[in-house]
Parts: structure tokens; sequence; C-alpha cells
């Protein structure tokens, strides 16, 4: 079996509803995306998967929907207020945790072809979350 990892650094941030830590309230992280791709046999030219097509894809997606935007739920109450203010947001339908924005960003991968087995996403140097299918 083959596979190919590509980093991704990003800024985000977000907050958590339901929530009684300090991430209840608006912060940010510099979060870093691993994206680990896998398949079995390799292209004509020996690649599993070209670095510069993930990162025309997927880096470029994430540089223009999450990279310095507040990550909230569609549901969060602040999200009208912080429109109002002309903030850049990605809404989405469940809460920002890390395990979230990690199938979020594991189904754009997959949506564009990619053979995508796993994405983990660093919220700190010390935690992060990885969502797949298997």
């Amino acid at each position: 079996m083959f596979q190919v990892t590509q980093n991704i650094e990003f800024c985000y941030g977000h907050r958590l509803l339901n929530y009684a830590g300090k991430c209840r309230h608006l912060h940010g992280h510099n979060g870093r995306a691993v994206i680990v791709l896998q398949n079995e046999v390799l292209d004509d030219r020996g690649m599993l998967v070209d670095f510069s097509d993930i990162k025309s894809s997927v880096r470029t997606w994430i540089d223009d929907e999450l990279d310095h935007r507040m990550i909230l739920c569609e549901s969060d109450p602040v999200v009208d207020f912080l429109k109002s203010q002309g903030e850049p947001l990605k809404l989405i339908p469940d809460n920002p945790t890390a395990e979230n924005i990690a199938k979020l960003i594991y189904e754009y991968t997959k949506s564009q072809g990619f053979p995508v087995r796993e994405v983990s996403l660093w919220e700190t140097p010390k935690a992060f979350a990885t969502y797949s299918e298997v």
C-alpha cells in the first residue's frame, strides 16, 4: 500500500457551543491539516498523487474557505453580528470542533477525487483530531 501525506498550515477562529471550557469564547488557532492519501497502485509516472495536484486543489480550497476565517456552527448566535461587520465566516452545520473540521477537510478532499485515507487537524502543537471512514 502506498501513502503520501501533505501538511497544510492555516489560521482560523472558532468557538464551541454547549461547552463549559475556555473554547466557548471566540478564539483562534494556528492549525495544521495533515492529509493522508492511500492507494495500492501508482500512476504511469510512478506516483500515488503529485503533491502539486494536492496543493492546487486542497491547499487552495483551505486558503480560500478556512484560512483567516471564523469557522462557526450555522446556528451560533454571533453569526448575524459578525456578518453585519463584514467578518469572513465559514459556517458549518455542526459544532466547529477539531473533529468536525477534520471531517470537513476530508470530505472536500474526497470530493476532488483524491484517495484520501484520513485527515488530522492539529489544533495546537500537542493536540489533534483525526477523521477517516475506516
